[in-house]
């Protein structure tokens, strides 16, 4: 028996490697962080976690994705894809399910090195997850959301056709700030032009909720 069968789930698209988090890989993804992930004057972030002392970042980094590795059952579960271009990671892309064998939805997070932004990897690499969810878990519906100001995150939810879902109100470093929720249903999602490749899933569905 394998008791941890995410070690070899792998989605490939045309540009792009997505695994689960490794401590390898995280020590690479630590670098991309401290490389820069938003101009210093933005926070797209609910949780600003890139203001952290840049002495303990990378610490804390670590800590968080191996909080969300221990905690991970059918019930509750994240899995955080480290993306990969040309075998260099460039970024992370989240998807979680809670309750997920009765509710059959997801929802997703990501951020990309600011090296690696304006060339389309953020819609690609979200693509990926959701055609995962869509057509290897069963999933319904996912769920995002991001500020208001989040221009670049609320393109890549346009074109892949998420829809708005109301709004609330935060505080962003002390100050009133505009979340939008989105939602896409499956049969409303714009798939891309080329098809996921999958393997190691059938090991992952029970762990998932998805069996």
């Amino acid at each position: 028996m394998d008791h941890w069968p995410l070690r070899d789930l792998v989605l490939h698209t045309p540009r792009l490697e997505l695994r689960p988090d490794d401590d390898a890989g995280l020590a690479e993804l630590v670098e991309v962080a401290y490389s820069g992930v938003h101009p210093p004057g933005e926070m797209p972030f609910l949780v600003p976690w890139t203001e952290a002392d840049p002495r303990y970042l990378g610490r804390g980094m670590l800590q968080y994705f191996w909080s969300q590795r221990a905690a991970l059952a059918p019930e509750r579960w994240t899995v955080n894809f480290l993306v990969r271009r040309e075998g260099a990671v460039i970024g992370t892309q989240s998807v979680e399910g809670v309750d997920f064998a009765v509710t059959r939805e997801v929802r997703t997070g990501s951020w990309l090195g600011t090296a690696h932004q304006g060339d389309g990897l953020g819609t690609e690499m979200r693509a990926a997850v959701l055609l995962f969810a869509f057509e290897h878990l069963g999933a319904v519906r996912a769920r995002s959301d991001a500020f208001a100001d989040n221009h670049a995150s609320h393109r890549v939810s346009a074109k892949l056709g998420y829809r708005r879902d109301g709004t609330r109100t935060v505080v962003r470093r002390g100050v009133a700030a505009e979340d939008v929720r989105l939602v896409l249903d499956a049969d409303g999602f714009r798939r891309p032009s080329w098809e996921l490749r999958a393997a190691g899933v059938e090991g992952c569905v029970g762990l998932l909720g998805a069996a």
